[in-house]
């Protein structure tokens, strides 16, 4: 079996209420599309989805977060209240175009009528909203109040009678509702202003106006709120950073104080170290001096001992010399007298032999 949906469950599947095609201004029930349908400025259908069922979703939702609807729903109505003011002013100009001019003292007399006129309007709507709801002992209280009223009216109007022509009184006096740029006559009857101030496109106006109002302090409030949340984490992070830098810093610090322990251990290691070593090398220096100190006096010694031997033996053959000499001189004086001697002999014996030859 086949089951057909309608439209509207399809388009509901498909979008979600955070959809950018969705009314925000629907969802928060303040669409100007729907509050003035049916009315004479009747805006039509709204361009943007509009479901009950997404609005019924987004009202579960906001209860758990903060979705900021409100701004979209804001900017909207802020838009359509100011055409609606261009529309108010524009009316203004045009009124004040056609109409005879008057003094400012008329002119005040006149918007003094046109206020008691709003104000009987808007009880004369309140009392047939009260006696519509059942309320019918308050009802007869705002009728007490406009009979009061019409009696202020009545005066106004005697007033401005009498400080204008007839023919100018006679003529129709028009003003511009400042809520839905309508027009009002000077001398509308009771029906006619109860109509206008009890008629849907003057509460719905007043609905939208009303409506924009509390969207306003309820972006304030929440952009008050947001504003502080940021700030308050800021405040955290900063405060975060402050340790974190506070916890580094002394991280830096016992590390800078443990790479100087390290240096003082390893300048007082090297410097015992290097007291070590100048001990030992004058230790070595020390026995370096003094074994050289002792080869000193050694060979100094072996030195005197040697030049002593040396002049020992140096007189030894010095004398030995001279003693040489001595005998050499008496060897030779001995050599010469055995020589002379021996040649005496051999002469001799020379002449010895040649005598025998002969």
């Amino acid at each position: 079996m086949i089951v057909c949906r309608p439209p509207g469950d399809e388009t509901r599947q498909r979008v979600k209420f955070t959809d950018d095609r969705v009314c925000k201004s629907h969802l928060l029930d303040c669409c100007p599309h729907d509050i003035l349908a049916g009315t004479r400025m009747d805006l039509g259908e709204c361009t943007k989805i509009h479901d009950l069922a997404l609005r019924a979703d987004y009202e579960i939702a906001s209860k758990e977060r903060e979705l900021f609807f409100e701004l979209d729903a804001m900017d909207h109505l802020e838009s359509f209240i100011a055409e609606c003011d261009r529309r108010t002013e524009l009316a203004k100009k045009r009124l004040a175009e056609t109409q005879e001019e008057i003094s400012a003292e008329v002119s005040a007399k006149a918007e003094k009528v046109h206020e008691l006129n709003e104000e009987i309007g808007k009880l004369l709507a309140k009392a047939e909203q009260l006696g519509a709801e059942g309320n019918v002992d308050e009802s007869q209280k705002i009728l007490t109040e406009v009979e009061k009223v019409r009696a202020k009216k009545k005066e106004a109007e005697e007033e401005y009678r009498n400080s204008m022509p007839a023919s100018s009184f006679q003529q129709q006096k028009l003003r511009v509702c400042e809520v839905c740029s309508a027009y009002l006559g000077l001398h509308d009857n009771d029906r006619r202003l109860a109509d206008h101030f009890g008629g849907k496109l003057h509460l719905g106006f007043i609905q939208i106006r009303e409506k924009l109002d509390q969207l306003r302090k309820t972006v304030a409030e929440k952009q008050e709120k947001r504003n502080q949340d940021r700030l308050r984490r800021r405040e955290e992070r900063e405060r975060e950073e402050r340790l974190s830098r506070r916890s580094a810093s002394r991280t830096r610090d016992r590390r800078r104080s443990r790479s100087r322990e390290r240096r003082r251990r390893r300048s007082r290691s090297a410097s015992r170290e290097r007291r070590k070593s100048s001990r030992s090398r004058s230790r070595d220096r020390h026995r370096r001096h003094r074994s050289r100190s002792r080869s000193h006096s050694r060979g100094h010694r072996r030195v005197s001992r040697d030049r002593s031997a040396k002049y020992k033996f140096s007189r030894e053959r010095a004398s030995r010399e001279e003693s040489w000499e001595c005998g050499r001189s008496e060897r030779g004086a001995i050599d010469w007298r055995l020589e002379s001697s021996n040649g005496k002999s051999a002469s001799r014996k020379s002449e010895e032999k040649e005598a025998g030859e002969i």
